[in-house]
């Protein structure tokens, strides 16, 4: 699997977005270490706080299928340059230490990072305590 591929399908998942109230559509697709990929796009609710990112919905969906392991993740949307995630996505893709992240405009730019350069010191599990009794 290359970017290119997961680009593609991360572009076909901007294409189910549901965003009535932004009209800003944007598409993700994970690549699991098994090889599986899982689209994702934001879903907009009238609460604000309730709508969830095109990032968050592919890895989610991914998990529930099973998937805790991941390759690789990418994200488009029509912007001026890449689509960077949001601080809660950033989170997320630091919990599943996810790679390589590729984001990427629709105008063809692209660029690759990190899940530390997206979120340095990022909060993990180290950070619990573990109550032992």
């Amino acid at each position: 699997m290359d970017s290119d591929e997961l680009l593609r399908q991360a572009r076909m998942s901007r294409e189910q977005a549901y965003v009535p109230y932004s009209h800003f559509p944007v598409g993700a697709a994970v690549l699991t270490e098994s090889g599986a990929i899982y689209g994702g796009c934001n879903i907009e609710n009238a609460s604000f706080g309730l709508t969830n990112c095109a990032e968050r919905t592919a890895i989610y969906k991914a998990v529930a299928d099973g998937h805790t392991r991941f390759k690789a993740l990418a994200v488009i949307a029509d912007t001026p340059d890449v689509c960077a995630p949001c601080g809660a996505c950033r989170q997320v893709i630091s919990e599943f230490a996810i790679p390589y992240i590729i984001l990427a405009n629709m105008e063809g730019r692209v660029a690759t990072y990190t899940a530390e350069e997206l979120l340095p010191l990022s909060f993990t599990a180290k950070d619990i305590k573990q109550n032992k009794q």
